[in-house]
């Protein structure tokens, strides 16, 4: 973490990749080989060939609220394959997973719609809509044995042959992965068909993700982006789609450990969130290990708080 780099002037902000506005203001800056240090240490992945030469990375927030890293750095290949064994074997990560966003994107799917799951990993939001016709597209996760029936395609390839044919298009917890989430977003609306859904569903700031310390998921290359309302309005503007509500995802059985990590850490982060000190590396381990003894006992927390992301509901206009 390099607490005392000096700033870039204004006029070398870097432009928000959803507005392409420049950012209103340099967050912190990120030492690349103390990323690499965690991703080693706590998920036991090499990261380092994801940021190829980089040596530091900036978190900037835009107009719109959005907490953005630059430059933009996407996990590779090699990274998630190591990433996915490693939770797949601790089993942080199942097919039983339903997490809240499926619940609330399920009430507004009748039997029979044609359902479009983009980055849907186990496919687990299939059992939570078993009348709809689902499709499911990973390249990350095609043939995995717990995820069978999805497809390797990307979404641009699929385009080819079904753009504007489905009811519903979601993607849950997909475009901060990626350092084009309009790209990907415009390519969500023309698989849609007219007057179609396109339900996003994204990481928040502020939550309880932006204010463990050192929490190494919501950083490059996994995590490029942070979210908030506006920055989710700005990206539905960009294309021919209107918003009819963005919802706060409560915490359910399977995210509400990381509130419980939250509430525990003696440190709770503001505007600074990356820290190679030995007091924030004993933060997260405290919270850690108090948060899982919590979430045993309570699950999911009776308090109300931002809860653990945003999901978007926007319709296709033409």
């Amino acid at each position: 973490m390099e607490i005392g780099a000096a700033n870039p002037s204004p006029a070398a902000y870097p432009a928000c990749p959803v507005t392409g506005k420049p950012a209103v203001r340099l967050v912190q800056w990120v030492n690349v080989g103390f990323l690499v240090s965690l991703w080693r240490i706590i998920f036991k992945v090499d990261a380092r060939s994801s940021f190829g030469r980089q040596e530091r990375v900036g978190l900037w927030e835009s107009p719109t609220g959005l907490y953005f890293f630059d430059p933009p750095l996407e996990g590779d290949h090699a990274f998630y394959t190591q990433f996915y064994e490693f939770v797949l074997k601790r089993k942080l990560w199942s097919k039983d997973s339903i997490r809240r966003e499926f619940e609330l994107a399920a009430r507004v799917i009748r039997p029979r719609d044609r359902v479009l799951d983009v980055g849907c990993g186990f496919a687990s939001f299939r059992r939570v809509i078993p009348e709809a016709n689902y499709v499911g597209l990973d390249p990350h996760f095609a043939g995995h044995g717990d995820a069978a029936g999805v497809s390797s395609q990307t979404l641009r390839e699929h385009l080819d042959a079904h753009a504007g044919t489905y009811d519903v298009v979601c993607a849950f917890q997909v475009i901060e992965h990626l350092k084009s989430p309009t790209a990907i977003f415009a390519e969500m609306v023309r698989a849609a068909r007219p007057g179609g859904y396109v339900i996003v569903g994204v990481p928040h700031v502020p939550s309880a993700l932006t204010r463990i310390p050192n929490f190494v998921p919501n950083a490059p290359p996994h995590h490029l982006t942070w979210w908030t309302e506006a920055a989710l309005r700005a990206l539905a503007e960009g294309e021919e789609t209107v918003v009819e509500t963005i919802a706060h995802a409560e915490w359910n059985a399977t995210d509400s450990f990381l509130y419980w990590v939250e509430r525990c850490s003696p440190i709770r982060c503001v505007d600074l969130h990356f820290c190679d000190r030995w007091s924030w590396h004993a933060a997260l381990v405290a919270g850690f290990l108090a948060g899982r003894m919590l979430y045993v006992i309570n699950k999911v927390p009776r308090t109300k708080d931002e809860g653990g992301s945003l999901l978007m509901f926007a319709r296709r206009m033409s």
